[in-house]
């Protein structure tokens, strides 16, 4: 009996596993000719212009000019149409809400920044979540309902087993227990939840310096300290979506914090986060001391320090990089990753002065030795990690043509 529609090896199913290796082709590469594709895909020039008309018939596909400047006649370039579908993304902190909209090519068509200071919310979170997404989608020329689906990333997770977020005790109004079925309620798209710092290691593994490793950690130091472990591929996140909270790490070299949720804050914090390189500036006799928000003064510092590299300088920087590496040595130690990306301002501001030193500190506080790199994402990494799990979900839905 002929197997079903569905079933894997039958012209259905052939012919959705080629449309969407062409796809990914043309979001790869850019233009390309029907040749190019057949080429690419193995696919016979008959079978490329099948696929490329059904494509075009579906949406999903533009024909976008021709070659110029080959010998012989022009080919017909095709692209994916950026307008076949649409995903939002939220990178949220108690200071703000950052939203931004992209087309399915991975294009941000608009974005939107919702200030929310204060330590209670003016708005209801549902409210605030709302008022930045319409933003967004109104700065790209969109409706709310144009949005296939929305991620958004916060400090600390929702608890899978409650749905209540944990480890982030400092963003107010996010805690209530309703909170994840009115916004479920308030969003006509499905919309997903993750960690911040899961969202730029996701970032940075798809377009940024962990490109090609399925083994690696993100250390992120910019408003604290945290971590992200992707282990064969995928994002680890712990029974409670708690994996990665590694500000609460005891380490030696800081007072033992206890009750660490509601101090918000442990060793590793203390040790090695933002907030205390000014008072180790401070103790050093580093001058002067740059203002701005403790983030700010921070990474200020850090930037200075690798550029003067002399003197109190010099002294922070090597400091600074013996606590960070006596936090990451316990990190390597149980997970032995091949790499270790340091991202966040108050680390990306060291660049290599920085990242060589912590590397070396590292090489003899721990056995196995990942190889250290900067992360390359800098522009809200958070915010384009959400965008970037928001359009893989999307474009495994809209490219789906055996349905």
């Amino acid at each position: 009996m002929a197997g079903s529609a569905g079933t894997p090896g039958t012209p259905r199913v052939l012919r959705a596993m080629n449309d969407r290796a062409a796809l990914d082709l043309l979001l790869a590469h850019g233009p390309l000719s029907r040749t190019r594709i057949g080429k690419l895909t193995g696919l016979s020039k008959p079978t490329a212009s099948q696929l490329l008309a059904r494509l075009e018939a579906a949406g999903l596909v533009l024909a976008t000019g021709t070659s110029e400047g080959r010998p012989g006649p022009n080919a017909q370039l095709y692209a994916v149409n950026p307008v076949a579908a649409h995903a939002a993304g939220l990178d949220v902190t108690p200071e703000r809400i950052l939203a931004a909209v992209a087309d399915v090519t991975g294009r941000t068509v608009g974005e939107y920044e919702l200030p929310t200071p204060g330590r209670r919310p003016a708005q209801p979170v549902v409210r605030q979540v709302t008022d930045a997404l319409d933003g967004a989608v109104k700065e790209a020329g969109l409706a709310r309902g144009d949005v296939h689906r929305l991620v958004i990333g916060t400090p600390g997770a929702f608890d899978p087993n409650t749905g209540r977020l944990r480890y982030a005790s400092h963003l107010p109004g996010w805690h209530s227990p309703s909170l994840l079925d009115e916004l479920a309620a308030a969003l006509p798209m499905p919309v997903e939840y993750e960690n911040d710092v899961n969202l730029v290691a996701i970032a940075e593994q798809r377009l940024g310096a962990a490109r090609g490793h399925e083994d690696f950690v993100l250390l992120w130091n910019e408003g604290g300290l945290g971590a992200a472990l992707v282990l064969g591929g995928r994002l680890h996140r712990g029974w409670t979506g708690g994996a990665g909270e590694v500000g609460f790490l005891p380490v030696p070299g800081a007072p033992l914090v206890r009750q660490v949720t509601k101090a918000n804050s442990g060793g590793y914090q203390e040790l090695a986060g933002s907030q205390a390189l000014p008072k180790l500036a401070r103790e050093l006799g580093v001058q002067p001391i740059p203002a701005g928000s403790s983030t700010e003064v921070a990474a200020a510092l850090v930037a200075q320090a690798a550029t003067r590299d002399e003197g109190p300088h010099r002294r922070l920087l090597e400091t600074y990089a013996t606590g960070l590496a006596t936090g990451l040595a316990s990190l390597v130690s149980v997970l032995d990753p091949e790499l270790v990306v340091l991202s966040g301002s108050s680390l990306t501001a060291g660049g290599e002065p920085l990242r060589a030193l912590v590397q070396a500190e590292l090489e003899e506080l721990a056995a196995s030795r990942p190889r250290l790199v900067v992360g390359d994402v800098h522009e809200h990494p958070v915010l384009r990690g959400a965008l970037e799990s928001a359009l893989a979900a999307t474009r495994d839905e809209v490219f789906d043509t055996s349905r």
